[in-house]
C-alpha cells in the first residue's frame, strides 16, 4: 500500500470512528504548522493501526478510553467518549471502563474521567443527541 492509499483508508476510518463533521473541522483547521501532523495521524493512527483486523473497533474504542484516562488526556478522552456513544457504546460500558481505570490508573484519574464523561453526556443530552 502506498502512502496515498494509506491516507485515503485512514481518512475513511477516521471519519467512521470520530464522525465526518469532526474530521472535516480538524482538516479545515490545518495550517502550515500542523498539516504534516494531520497527515501523519491520518496515515498511521487511522490508516495503519485502527484498520488492523485483530482488534475490532468497539474494543479499540474501550482501549482508547482507558489509555486517555491513564495519560490524563481530557480533551481526547471527551472526544472519544462522544464518538463511542455515537457508535452504540453504552454509558454503562463507559462507566465500567472508568471504574476499571480507577484500580489501574488511580482514583484521581477515574474521578476526573467521571466528571469529563458526565460533561459529554450533559452536552449531548442538551443537544438532543
Amino acid at each position: 500500500m502506498d502512502e496515498q492509499d494509506r491516507f485515503d483508508l485512514g481518512l475513511a476510518t477516521r471519519k467512521s470512528v470520530l464522525g465526518e463533521a469532526h474530521v472535516d473541522r480538524a482538516l479545515a483547521g490545518r495550517t502550515e504548522f500542523n498539516t504534516e501532523f494531520q497527515d501523519l495521524i491520518t496515515r498511521y493512527a487511522w490508516g495503519e493501526i485502527w484498520t488492523r483486523p485483530a482488534i475490532d473497533h468497539p474494543t479499540r474504542r474501550l482501549l482508547t478510553l482507558a489509555m486517555m484516562i491513564a495519560l490524563n488526556r481530557g480533551e481526547e478522552f471527551k472526544m472519544h467518549v462522544r464518538a463511542a456513544l455515537q457508535h452504540g457504546v453504552s454509558k454503562d460500558l463507559i462507566k465500567e471502563v472508568i471504574l476499571q481505570s480507577a484500580i489501574y490508573c488511580g482514583v484521581p484519574a477515574a474521578n476526573t474521567a467521571f466528571h469529563q464523561a458526565a460533561e459529554v453526556f450533559a452536552g449531548l443530552d442538551a443537544a438532543g443527541a
